[in-house]
């Protein structure tokens, strides 16, 4: 008997704790490396002259640029559209001031100077970002609209590659960029931690956009455009919608306008790259990733609040994406904590630690798969790939990292429970100064009743009785 038992907790604990987290997240992620590396031989099939030859020539295009003040980054960013390879007649740009108070205007002026050829106009808008946006795409010329964040700039030839793609294929409606973070910001922090944080930052965009939304792309489940560089044909956006008002995540809800709405597929140009700088602090990871978590839980509602069944995991991707993402949170949640308490079950610290480390073994196998998938689809620049080559050692860390904003998200889907849609909210120094306060309120509260009840018990003058 005492076999049997000694075996059923040995299947347990290697079953709870090691094959689930396997089935659920590596397996699935090794399958997706197969379908990378198919796409990318897909794409060596094309050749560079049939890609110029299926753009033929350079239709007009609308590059819509949402400003809010951005006095720091902006004279780059629109340099960076002067200096790319589409050429500048062709290319309308809209500046879209949403309630800025800096002196962004004195730069876009001095731009108009500098960059004669570009065709540039300001918008003033005074209703938020999303309206702001529909403003523009009213006043948008040309057969294609291109969204891009003024805190960044292209790759020069991102935006020749996108109109490529969308000319080669008559299908596509609308694509996402791939999003990296600017190596070149990312060397000119002197400390060693600031700079591995961001490094690992670095690592995560380049494995997210170029293996997680490429195999996203292929297998059509897109979860959602990046707000920070989205193109589309002008007919499908303006035959949609548009942007929504209602939400933080403006994009997202546009993706999933074209994906429930529109029956379109949203894909991805992974070699049309944009580049943003790294994160500034803790504060602002803890913000941004808040933001992203509270954005997609509000999306999903407005569109999937009648069709999140179990059933549909299967059939619809972005129900998989759901359930993976967010309704595991909870009992990953409870997992990590539980691993402590393994300690107080006859586990001992030696089989506790093995698991954990078998576990992030087999996240550090992932997580080289797709540094290599992404090595490959780096292959056409040369200099970035060099760089990202050199920071193989990241991949170690990446899984921290993960786990640091799983935790973040988490908070976020705690924090949307009880508090309206808006960008502004509690960065991690508040949220750290709120949790003391409400830890000291509740324990002192504590020990001033423990104190009334000594005093009640300890009445003067009763130990003379």
């Amino acid at each position: 008997m005492a076999t049997i038992n000694s075996v059923l907790n040995s299947f347990l604990f290697w079953a709870a704790w090691i094959i689930i987290p396997f089935i659920m997240e590596m397996v699935p992620a090794i399958g997706n490396i197969f379908i990378l590396f198919r796409k990318h031989k897909r794409i060596k099939q094309k050749t560079k002259e049939s890609e110029e030859q299926n753009l033929g020539f350079y239709p007009e295009i609308t590059l819509m640029i949402p400003v809010y003040n951005s006095a720091g980054t902006l004279e780059a960013c629109i340099r960076s559209i002067y200096e790319s390879d589409y050429p500048n007649d062709r290319i309308n740009v809209y500046l879209i001031n949403n309630q800025g108070k800096d002196n962004s205007f004195q730069v876009f002026c001095r731009c108009q100077s500098k960059y004669p050829e570009l065709i540039m106009q300001w918008l003033n808008a005074e209703q938020g970002k999303s309206k702001a946006l529909n403003m523009a795409l009213f006043n948008s010329k040309g057969k294609y609209i291109i969204n891009i964040d003024s805190d960044g700039i292209l790759e020069r030839s991102a935006l020749k590659n996108l109109i490529a793609k969308f000319e080669a294929d008559p299908e596509i409606q609308v694509m996402t960029g791939a999003i990296l973070i600017e190596p070149r910001l990312i060397e000119e922090y002197p400390w060693v931690f600031p700079k591995l944080l961001r490094k690992t930052e670095f690592m995560e965009y380049a494995q997210a956009f170029l293996a997680g939304r490429n195999y996203a792309s292929e297998t059509n489940s897109v979860y959602t455009l990046s707000g920070a560089f989205s193109a589309f044909r002008k007919s499908a956006v303006l035959n949609s919608h548009m942007y929504n008002t209602d939400t933080i995540c403006e994009d997202t809800e546009l993706t999933f306008q074209m994906r429930y709405n529109k029956k379109e597929k949203v894909q991805i140009c992974e070699n049309a790259i944009f580049f943003v700088d790294p994160i500034d602090d803790m504060n602002k990871l803890y913000t941004q990733r808040q933001r992203w978590q509270r954005g997609s839980l509000e999306v999903s509602s407005m569109f999937l609040k009648d069709k999140l069944k179990v059933n549909r995991m299967f059939s619809d991707p972005t129900v998989r994406t759901l359930v993976y993402d967010h309704t595991f949170a909870f009992p990953r949640m409870i997992w990590y904590l539980a691993l402590i308490c393994l300690l107080f079950m006859n586990y001992s610290m030696e089989m506790v630690l093995f698991s954990v480390a078998i576990l992030f073994l087999g996240y550090f196998v992932v997580g080289f798969f797709y540094f290599f998938s992404t090595v490959v689809f780096l292959k056409p620049f040369k200099e970035l790939q060099k760089y990202y080559k050199k920071q193989w050692y990241v991949v170690f860390l990446l899984p921290f990292f993960n786990l640091l904003v799983f935790f973040i998200r988490f908070a976020g889907i705690i924090n949307s429970i009880n508090t309206s849609s808006a960008w502004k909210t509690r960065n991690f120094t508040e949220e750290k100064q709120a949790f003391k306060d409400e830890f000291l309120g509740n324990t002192s509260g504590i020990r001033g009743a423990i104190q009334k009840f000594r005093a009640f018990v300890n009445v003067p003058g009763m130990e003379d009785e």
